[in-house]
């Protein structure tokens, strides 16, 4: 199993298209990012390697724990593999949730609770300022490793709006927007949320090492 060690940044080679493994059990994560890479790579999730187990994600960092879960995919099962960690920092309570913003009202994750005890914790904060934060960690078939990240800054709402995307979706508006994620189309969302951007950074990755 990995520890917790720094992200080594090494150069390697790609010659064609490869099959990766995205190290996640989140369904709605796997949709994004099968409709962000394409057809530039084949991604296949954790049932497609028969993988059916819980991952590993003990440490305190999201860089740590994207790192953690695609090493014990790699070691396992010898595929090229990514996974990622996210985690939403509010400004007025320190950068929490963080590294713990999935099980921010305990385990099992539950977005509803997540959403209602952070609505509570500001609700009498007008600071509402806040950022998305995506670590990618992409272990290659040699078994080098790359890490990619994704930030969005934006502001947690009052109340939920929207009916489309998950986890803190419904109460995160990114700058510039007047609608929150859970209101935006996929298409609009993949472009400048923190997921799309950390994802950008690694297909451009794939995409130059494949030419070279």
């Amino acid at each position: 199993m990995a520890n917790c060690l720094s992200i080594l940044y090494v150069r390697i080679y790609f010659i064609s298209s490869m099959k990766i493994c995205f190290a996640t059990n989140n369904q709605n994560k796997l949709k994004e990012i099968i409709s962000l890479v394409g057809n530039e790579h084949e991604i296949v999730s954790l049932s497609d390697i028969a993988c059916f187990e819980e991952l590993p994600e003990t440490c305190d960092t999201l860089e740590g724990n994207s790192l953690q879960k695609a090493n014990f995919i790699f070691e396992k099962y010898k595929i090229a593999c990514f996974a990622d960690d996210t985690g939403l920092l509010v400004e007025a309570l320190d950068g929490a949730p963080g590294v713990y913003s999935a099980r921010y009202a305990g385990l099992p994750s539950d977005p509803e609770k997540n959403m209602n005890k952070l609505l509570l914790a500001l609700e009498n904060t007008e600071n509402r300022n806040a950022m998305f934060k995506t670590v990618i960690t992409l272990i290659t078939e040699t078994g080098d490793q790359l890490y990619f990240d994704g930030e969005v800054a934006g502001e947690i709402t009052y109340s939920r709006s929207g009916a489309d995307g998950f986890g803190y979706d419904p109460i995160f508006k990114p700058k510039g927007y007047e609608i929150t994620f859970s209101e935006m189309d996929m298409s609009i969302k993949n472009k400048i949320s923190h997921r799309g951007l950390a994802v950008k950074k690694l297909i451009q990755y794939l995409k130059s090492e494949k030419k070279a």
